[in-house]
């Protein structure tokens, strides 16, 4: 890999675009922004449930920031390669102008996967095939209808790979090349570039996974075009693109503080313990161009709590991404040649007690709180119980009365009726993973006989 050589314009499917008003990048923007899948995400939780009386993030607003955030990192980095001669004249326009829409556009589609209930969502649908593996359909157990590398993509069923399967699968009357993303911004989505069963949590770049079996081969055609470097002999297993410590550092940014400020204003954290803590760690990793005198004494003169909170957070996201980005800088050679083993976040936690206490705090109140854990149990009885009706009926060979009326529910891009027994499985995992909160609750609601339906 070098600078030069991980770019490409090219995309999924086929491409018929023509220059335009529009960039290559800010076409993939612009696609994004517009799907359906992300407009789902208005109704996806992040991590406090949804609705409450006060407003919180849900997924579709996270990934707005975060594609905010990610545009700055872009260009902020683009601009400091240029001036450190890494670049190329032919491929100066890009990292001028254009890195700072992939890393954008990669940002606005990285949750485009997650099913409903956040987390607890990936959770619940592995679950249901690990607690299940042994139970009959048509004699044989459900864990023997699936190859061993096809179980282990459902037993460990994975957002960020169902992402990646989303922007480029081609649905049932849909068109080739799912979305029809440049290669750049695909690879910058690819936080873990490998497949299921290479999964290694002792690696940075396969702790989890970003291929199914279904992709795979797509997926490593990518890296390959972009002269991403493979880690190991097995088909799918790469070195990160470095693009994607980008879209890594905005997420984390925004996760992390913004989680913190949605707290505070819960009042599942007292104001003034995020007040101390942001100001400590504004102080701390200052900028040089930050001016701390004028930033406390506007936070002073701000007499609603909230408001303070927000311009501290304001602050916060700031301070980390140029900090983020003169990391990304200093480490750009162990980057490119695939050496750089950790997340630009997590070095800076090592080095920044207050970004430490942050994370902690986060996982142990905020994330473990009596709302979370709630609607996290009520999204794995959901799911599960929806997976149960689902996943029988498109295995059996003569499915039922009951499974033939189960089966007719299923939109028609996620039909297969002649597919593999791994095909008809993800065309239940693709619709069920698709819904939104308020869907998937009102479908169980009705099915199970909860609320009986109603004609509209």
């Amino acid at each position: 890999m070098n600078w030069n050589n991980i770019v490409s314009g090219k995309r999924t499917g086929i491409d018929k675009s023509k220059a335009g008003i529009r960039t290559n990048y800010q076409v993939d923007f612009d696609r994004l922004i517009f799907s359906s899948a992300f407009r789902r995400l208005q109704d996806k939780t992040q991590v406090f449930p949804l609705p409450v009386s006060t407003f919180v993030h849900n997924r579709l607003t996270h990934s707005l920031e975060v594609a905010s955030v990610g545009r700055s990192l872009g260009k902020i980095v683009g601009e400091k390669l240029i001036a450190q001669n890494h670049i190329s004249k032919e491929r100066e326009k890009f990292y001028e102008y254009e890195l700072q829409n992939v890393i954008a556009s990669a940002c606005l589609a990285h949750d485009i996967g997650n099913p409903a209930f956040g987390h607890a969502g990936e959770k619940a649908i592995s679950n249901y095939f690990i607690e299940n593996c042994h139970d009959k359909i048509d004699g044989c157990a459900l864990e023997e209808h699936f190859t061993k590398e096809e179980w282990t993509d459902l037993i460990n069923f994975e957002g960020n790979a169902n992402s990646f399967r989303i922007l480029t699968h081609q649905f049932k009357g849909k068109s080739e090349g799912g979305y029809g993303l440049t290669y750049n911004t695909l690879a910058s989505l690819l936080k873990y570039p490998c497949e299921s069963n290479s999964m290694n949590k002792g690696s940075i770049n396969t702790k989890k996974f970003s291929f199914f079996q279904a992709e795979k081969e797509l997926g490593a055609h990518i890296l390959e075009t972009l002269n991403v470097i493979k880690t190991a002999d097995k088909p799918a297993v790469f070195a990160r693109h470095p693009f994607v410590f980008l879209t890594e550092a905005a997420d984390d940014i925004c996760y992390r503080i913004v989680d913190f400020e949605d707290a505070q204003r819960l009042h599942i954290i007292e104001h003034k313990r995020v007040a101390d803590i942001f100001l400590s760690l504004i102080e701390n990793i200052a900028h040089k161009d930050d001016n701390l005198d004028k930033i406390n004494n506007t936070f002073k003169n701000i007499t609603n709590q909230n408001e303070q909170i927000s311009y501290l957070r304001a602050k916060c996201i700031n301070t980390l991404t140029q900090k983020s980005s003169d990391l990304f800088i200093e480490n750009a050679d162990k980057m490119i040649s695939g050496n750089y083993h950790s997340g630009l976040l997590d070095d800076l936690s090592q080095s920044n007690s207050f970004l430490q206490e942050i994370e902690d705090i986060s996982i142990k109140e905020i994330y473990n709180h009596d709302t979370v854990v709630q609607l996290e149990i009520a999204g794995y009885r959901i799911m599960n119980d929806l997976l149960g009706l689902f996943i029988p009926a498109i295995l059996k060979k003569q499915p039922g009365h009951k499974g033939k009326k189960v089966l007719l529910l299923l939109p028609e891009q996620f039909q297969c009726d002649a597919g593999t027994n791994y095909e008809k499985a993800f065309s239940v995992l693709d619709y069920l993973s698709g819904m939104t909160d308020s869907y998937s609750v009102d479908l169980y609601r009705k099915l199970f006989g909860i609320e009986i339906p109603k004609h509209s």
